[in-house]
């Protein structure tokens, strides 16, 4: 580098003075130093990693999708083991292949793995760290479309005459009337609840406030549950043992499988309540555009996914327009 620098101040020598020269040299020495250690420093894969993870913090993924995208990439990257830059389309599909032999999982696993590494890779492309994605050859895989199962409203009363507690029944209701997200009700606190009104503010993903609304028996049995807290936290939902923490969306999810277990209802867990408000609200007329918007959507394709119109509304419609 020195000589670099002693071979340009030489062919200036006669166009500057020697006031400029010295300026000149010390700009050189400053600017080439610098150059040389970016070129130095080579990025590791896990660099490349924790920079992508850093992104999606700044883009306001939750904690929940960062550990997602975070654990999909790791096992990738030790399975691989060779530089980012040298990964091609071959060798992801042959991972890809290996992963669903190997974990035994299904198609729509498979494609969110697919859907994880392309984000990363996508992202790789578009900071230069990358010429090109070689996931974009690899497209989505077919997956079949499976009717997904809703609480009807004999069971959504079993399950509120199950209840143990004041709490729980609470948690039964809100989950139901507003179709909210688990990880948006256990951000809830009190005073985000607006009594009065029957609704509350919560943020879903990316951070994006929307406004929610329950009904008559959740507003009931929210305030006989704050009534008989003695707690200072300021959670809408916490433990019921000391010291009365925030609720987890683990602890609300173990806590409604093993409600629907006793019951003897299938597959209990708080996106059941969510799909199954969405169905009924279809079914009772509400427009899928308002459904869309209680529900948090930005794609309103993603809203007719969740929502499964009854089969018996169907074959009404059929005869009345039909027949």
């Amino acid at each position: 580098m020195e000589n670099k620098i002693y071979k340009i101040l030489s062919d200036m020598s006669e166009e500057l003075s020697y006031q400029q020269l010295e300026k000149l040299q010390q700009v050189l020495l400053v600017r080439l130093s610098v150059e040389a250690e970016k070129e130095e420093k080579v990025l590791s894969n896990s660099d490349y990693l924790e920079m992508f993870v850093s992104a999606k913090k700044v883009e306001g993924c939750t904690e929940r999708t960062i550990e997602y995208y975070r654990s999909t990439i790791e096992k990738m990257l030790v399975e691989i083991e060779i530089p980012i830059r040298r990964i091609t389309t071959e060798i992801i599909r042959e991972y890809l292949t290996e992963y669903q032999l190997k974990n035994n999982c299904s198609k729509v696993t498979i494609d969110n793995v697919r859907r994880n590494l392309s984000s990363f890779f996508s992202w790789l492309e578009d900071e230069d760290h990358i010429i090109k994605s070689p996931i974009r050859r690899i497209h989505k895989v077919k997956t079949g479309t499976v009717v997904k199962e809703t609480l009807s409203d004999e069971q959504i009363e079993q399950l509120r005459d199950g209840c143990h507690c004041i709490r729980d029944l609470a948690i039964i209701d809100l989950l139901y009337s507003t179709g909210m997200r688990v990880g948006e009700l256990c951000n809830l606190d009190i005073e985000d609840i607006n009594f009065n009104e029957r609704e509350c503010i919560v943020y879903g993903k990316g951070n994006k406030e929307r406004r929610v609304y329950f009904d008559a028996k959740a507003k009931l049995h929210l305030k006989r549950y704050l009534e008989q807290r003695e707690d200072t936290n300021s959670a809408l939902f916490v433990s019921l043992d000391a010291p009365s923490d925030r609720l987890s969306i683990h602890a609300i999810e173990h806590r409604l499988r093993t409600l629907g277990k006793e019951l003897n209802i299938n597959k209990v867990h708080p996106h059941k309540f969510r799909r199954s408000m969405a169905t009924k609200a279809i079914d009772k007329g509400m427009p899928i555009e308002q459904v869309q918007k209680l529900l948090g959507h930005q794609q309103i394709d993603t809203t007719m996914h969740y929502a499964m119109v009854n089969q018996v509304n169907v074959k009404m419609s059929h005869r009345k327009y039909m027949a």
